[in-house]
Order: C-alpha cells, then sequence, then structure tokens
C-alpha cells in the first residue's frame, strides 16, 4: 500500500521526538504541522526549558495517581537526566530542584533531534483526521493520506496558540470514543473582580505568598499583573482552582503579634515592597502609623492580610497558559503500553491526556515518561 508505515506518531513536541528517538531504526514518520520540530521545547522556561524536577512524585500531578505512579516509576528523572548526560546535556540545577538548559532549549532538541533522520519527520503538515480501515490506519493530512499499521498521538494540549496549538488530540480521540474531560487553561493566572481591581495597579510587584485553594496549600512568588495576579505561586494555584474562592497569606512569614510594641511604622515591618504595604493599607482604611500606636481595631483590619480571602473572576485564558488542564480519560488507556483501550494500535501521550504537572518540569518529564512507556510497547 502506498505510502505504508510502522507507525505514525502525530507531534513533534517532547513526547513524539523522545518516542521517535527511543524507536531508533524502526520504520516511523513524524507529522507536524509546525515548520520547526520542538516548538513548545523552544519557548518554554524563557528558552532554557524547565525540563524535570530532583522531586517528581505522583501527588505533584493533577490526575489519577495510580495511573500516573504506575508510568513515572517506569523512566524517572534519574533515568532522563541520565539519557540527557549520555548525549552531552548536563541540565542546570536551581533552588536545589528545577532543573534548565544551561545554554539554551535548543541543547534538547539537538539531543533529541540526533538519531531522528530527516526523511523521519514531515513538517507543515496538518494532521485532519485519523480513521481505522480493516488492514491499517488512515492518517489525512493537509500534505496527503498516509497509512499505518499504528498511531501515536503526542499533539499536546490548547495552550500556545500562538505556536498553532490545535484540538486534534481530542478530536481523534473522541472519533475512536474515549472520554475527553473537561479542558481548560492550566498553569495560568487569574483576572479579578471589581473589588480587586486595585491589584492592576500594582502590575509588577512581586512578593512570597502562601495560596490555599480547596485542600491544597502553595508556597511561592506572586506577581501582580495588569489583567490580575500570576507568578510561579498563582500558577499552581490555578491547577487545583476551579471556581470559588481561594485565601492568600501575604505575610506568610510575619507574625503579627509579635509586631505589636514595635515603633516603627507598620508599612516598614510587613516584609513585603513598601508600594504593596501602602495600597493595602489604603484599602483596608488603616493610617500608615507607629505599630505600636495602632488600634485593636486596625490590627483585626491587618490580619486580613494573613487570609486575604477572593474568589478570582477567571483566568488568562489559553493565550497566557502553560498547560491545558483535562483531557483523554485515563481510565481508557493501558498504562503498560500508553494504547488505547477502545482502539488496539492506537497510543496517546503527555499533555493530551487527563494528567497536568504543576510548575517545574513536570510536565516536560510526563511527556518523556508517557513516551518512554509507549516505546517499550512498540519496540
Amino acid at each position: 500500500m502506498k505510502n505504508r508505515i510502522e507507525t505514525v506518531i502525530i507531534g513533534a513536541g517532547a513526547s513524539g521526538l523522545f518516542l521517535a528517538s527511543l524507536l531508533e531504526n524502526k520504520n516511523y514518520l513524524i507529522v507536524d504541522h509546525n515548520s520547526n520540530i520542538g516548538a513548545k521545547i523552544l519557548i518554554s522556561g524563557g528558552g532554557k526549558c524547565n525540563i524535570t524536577n530532583a522531586s517528581v512524585k505522583p501527588k505533584n500531578y493533577l490526575g489519577n495517581q495510580r495511573f500516573i505512579r504506575n508510568i513515572i516509576k517506569r523512566f524517572d528523572q534519574y533515568q532522563l537526566l541520565k539519557w540527557l548526560a549520555e548525549r552531552g546535556v548536563i541540565p542546570e540545577l536551581r533552588n536545589g530542584c528545577h532543573y534548565f538548559c544551561q545554554k539554551s532549549a535548543k541543547e534538547i532538541i539537538d539531543a533529541l533531534g540526533q538519531t531522528i533522520p530527516a526523511q523521519f519527520i514531515r513538517l507543515n503538515s496538518q494532521v485532519e483526521r485519523v480513521i481505522k480501515t480493516e488492514h491499517s490506519f488512515e492518517i489525512h493530512t493537509s500534505t496527503g493520506v498516509l497509512y499505518a499499521n499504528k498511531v501515536v498521538v503526542a499533539s499536546g494540549g490548547l495552550s500556545f496558540p500562538k505556536i498553532g496549538a490545535t484540538p486534534i488530540g481530542y478530536e481523534i480521540a473522541q472519533s475512536f470514543g474515549h472520554t475527553v474531560e473537561r479542558l481548560r487553561p492550566g498553569l495560568v493566572g487569574f483576572t479579578v473582580q471589581a473589588e480587586q481591581f486595585f491589584f492592576k495597579e500594582l502590575a509588577g510587584i512581586s512578593t512570597e505568598v502562601r495560596i490555599t485553594v480547596e485542600e491544597k496549600v502553595i508556597q511561592g512568588a506572586l506577581l501582580f499583573a495588569h489583567k490580575g495576579i500570576s507568578g510561579p505561586a498563582v500558577l499552581d494555584a490555578s491547577l487545583y482552582w476551579e471556581k470559588g474562592k481561594i485565601i492568600i497569606d501575604f505575610l506568610p512569614h510575619i507574625n503579627l503579634k509579635v509586631l505589636a510594641n514595635s515603633k516603627k511604622k507598620i508599612s516598614n515591618l510587613l516584609g513585603i515592597p513598601n508600594r504593596l504595604s501602602r495600597a493595602f493599607l489604603a484599602q483596608l482604611g488603616i493610617e500608615d502609623g507607629v505599630a505600636n500606636q495602632l488600634s485593636s481595631k486596625a490590627w483585626e483590619q491587618l490580619s486580613q492580610l494573613k487570609e486575604y480571602s477572593f474568589a478570582p473572576a477567571g483566568t488568562f485564558g489559553y493565550s497566557k497558559a502553560e498547560v491545558t488542564k483535562g483531557g483523554i480519560s485515563t481510565d481508557e488507556i493501558d498504562a503498560s503500553s500508553m494504547m488505547s483501550k477502545k482502539a488496539e494500535n492506537l497510543y496517546f501521550l503527555g499533555e493530551v491526556l487527563d494528567v497536568t504537572g504543576e510548575l517545574g518540569g513536570y510536565n516536560f518529564q510526563w511527556a518523556f515518561s508517557t513516551a518512554f512507556v509507549c516505546a517499550k510497547a512498540i519496540e
């Protein structure tokens, strides 16, 4: 049959490229709508790509914990770092936990691409649909029809539309009877209600906070932005937020009772940027006076900064989201192979699944781990 291929891999991102690199001399073809491989890798982490984390556990992910555990244990961060080192890539450890490329994300692209012959990659080719026939799959693309014994969907999610993100992976899954859990932006900033519009006037200010959303507590930096709030702590909080209120401790390292006897101005004692202190005092109706002269009512008002509760209006959307929450139900995927339980020889990898990691390299690790499991099943 014309254009008959053993395995067609849809997507030249982290999971698709890693799978191809592990298949080595097998008969496969990567198909991607972009003009270059690894488009999302190249722009992630400020161009340096946070490739993995020193500690990777199922609890760092939103999704079925047993399913995640079964896959991560097959190929963890240590195995990934070893694989990279064997190809001359030694990521830099930052903050004791985040592994970034030392120079640029191109190091990862080069490591992934060095074993993939150019003729095994077809770029500028948009997959339109996949059909199962009696003897093979038909992959209909903008550059023609391909025929394959196996199809691996590694097309990613809906985040980063500027690099052409499409819903094709979900559409393929649904066409084969898969359940796609509700899709929404993940690892993304929050827009705010009218009561918090003063946040927008603080754009550019960053401060350490502790955020409680549902039963999850996240500590890290919050960045005030023109649309609302962002920063690492907020992005992680967005992973667990659906609707309703969140609680922010803007003074995570401050015990207000200890400040009560101080002769300094309260704005200088809160341990947050002075401009932020003054803005909060104004919102709370507290004059910026000497701490030991504040009334009990003022101290009661100040305590709100330890439990500042409000409901975000929404999120910044897919254009600013790092990932897509939701995806193909993992109940319908075999964790030992990544194969669909509904269609033999159809596989799903990475972000297209209903598994989303926190900020810090977890989602790239997930992409590599799922690709490894798949490679072992089809090699």
